[in-house]
């Protein structure tokens, strides 16, 4: 056989077994072949080249070519509550969590400012090594008697919260149902966690209820996830059905309060003040400190082998530093200003239901919203979406979008968060400009 023969063959040869762990790695991933050797595709060691990225490069393109501009990644230049200051002008402000306004509060200031005198600006290790501080028991006590529960656990971020106790607690033998509007770092938990996972129709318990009627036996535990009230909508669950639902057939319940709490509630205590629920009645109760509680991190509570089994062994508390005694100082005097000032939770509502209806006598779609802290503009088109926003701006107005693929293209939306430092004539005048742009 010639010299020319032989060399033919090898790379057929090649190119068979380099085809079979191609194909194997699945569509749009082929590997560049020469006789002998891999070439890696360029594209495979650029970031500029990574499809996510080449992705999200082609709404941008779309929206510089129609001239308008980026709304994200504003620069606040001092406290955004009801109003806040981009560019060294002065905005109406409907883009942050700030519920009842007690990020800025003097008295928060004043506590966060005694705990850098005390214990320094950090943690400096994971509170399982190298101890912890008292700031950091009393929050998280004093969240547990918020909720009537044996003890609570902090976390240094509330997407962390959610992917490390869910992504811990349960495995590959059990099962996660959530509502399909459930946030991400519920799912990014889910994936972590390896359980088999089911969602269920927007507050639907009627499909949730079947579900379980149909494959619980299947699995050795199982955990339903709602949210206390839905970031991206406003509204929230019916929380007896579900305490009723999780109790006949042997599951447990977490709910999300990232939203809820300071919102829900005569006092703000969440929604199991909403609907007259005992805290125990519910497994898992999950929430951040960075919405009503005016600082950042997340929280655990429930009963104490849940909070314990978490301090000891959850990857996101053990491996990572301690909640900041600053954060904890601030998180844990707006808790105590949130309780002993209810009427900030009054004036939160009555400005959320000014909005919602305002906005539905004009005719706009405001999508399932209840009218507390969270109120959407439902459009139906990101780049309508980010031109109304940008007009608003224009007109002194921030309030940000929500595109395509945070919700469904169909979904797109303004989505307006309201303060308890609201006045009835914001919601007035932001009501009489919409009015005019859409």
């Amino acid at each position: 056989m010639s010299n020319e023969l032989v060399q033919k063959t090898k790379v057929q040869l090649i190119d068979r077994i380099l085809g079979k762990k191609a194909s194997s790695r699945g569509p749009g991933l082929p590997l560049e072949r020469k006789a002998g050797s891999v070439v890696i595709p360029e594209a495979h060691t650029r970031f500029d080249r990574h499809p996510a990225y080449e992705q999200m490069l082609v709404p941008k393109a779309a929206a510089d070519k129609l001239g308008l501009d980026n709304p994200f990644f504003k620069v606040h230049e001092a406290v955004a509550g009801a109003t806040t200051r981009i560019g060294g002008a002065e905005y109406l402000n409907f883009s942050s969590y700030n519920y009842l306004g007690l990020a800025g509060h003097p008295e928060v200031n004043e506590a966060a400012k005694q705990a850098i005198d005390h214990y320094g600006t950090s943690a400096s290790a994971s509170r399982l090594v190298a101890g912890e501080r008292p700031i950091q028991r009393e929050l998280e006590q004093e969240l547990a008697r918020l909720y009537d529960v044996e003890d609570c656990v902090v976390f240094v971020s509330g997407h962390a919260t959610n992917v490390s106790t869910i992504g811990y607690l349960f495995g590959p033998k059990d099962l996660i149902i959530h509502d399909s509007l459930i946030h991400n770092s519920i799912l990014q938990g889910i994936q972590l966690s390896g359980a088999a996972r089911r969602s269920f129709p927007h507050n639907d318990t009627a499909v949730l209820e079947q579900i379980l009627l149909d494959i619980r036996p299947q699995f050795e535990r199982v955990l339903i996830v709602v949210e206390g009230l839905y970031s991206m909508d406003g509204d929230f669950p019916d929380l007896p059905r579900l305490i009723e639902i999780k109790r006949r057939h042997k599951a447990f319940l977490m709910v999300d309060e990232a939203h809820a709490l300071g919102v829900l509630g005569k006092t703000g205590r969440g929604i199991h003040e909403h609907f007259g629920v005992a805290g125990k009645e519910v497994d898992i109760w999950m929430g951040t400190l960075s919405k009503t509680l005016a600082s950042c991190g997340g929280y655990i509570a429930g009963e104490r082998a849940l909070v314990e089994h978490l301090k000891y062994a959850a990857p996101g508390f053990v491996y990572s530093v301690g909640l900041s005694p600053v954060l904890a100082a601030a998180s844990l005097e707006a808790l105590r200003v949130m309780q002993r000032e209810p009427e900030r939770v009054c004036a939160l509502r009555a400005r959320g239901q000014q909005l919602l209806g305002n906005l539905q006598q004009r005719g706009i779609n405001t999508g399932f919203a209840a009218g507390y802290s969270i109120v959407p503009l439902i459009i139906g088109s990101s780049i309508k979406a980010v031109r109304l926003s940008n007009q608003l701006f224009n007109q002194g107005i921030n309030v940000q979008p929500i595109v395509y693929p945070a919700v469904e293209e169909k979904a797109a939306r303004l989505r307006f968060f309201l303060s308890a430092l609201h006045s009835e004539q914001d919601i007035e005048s932001v009501c009489q400009t919409i009015s005019k742009l859409v």
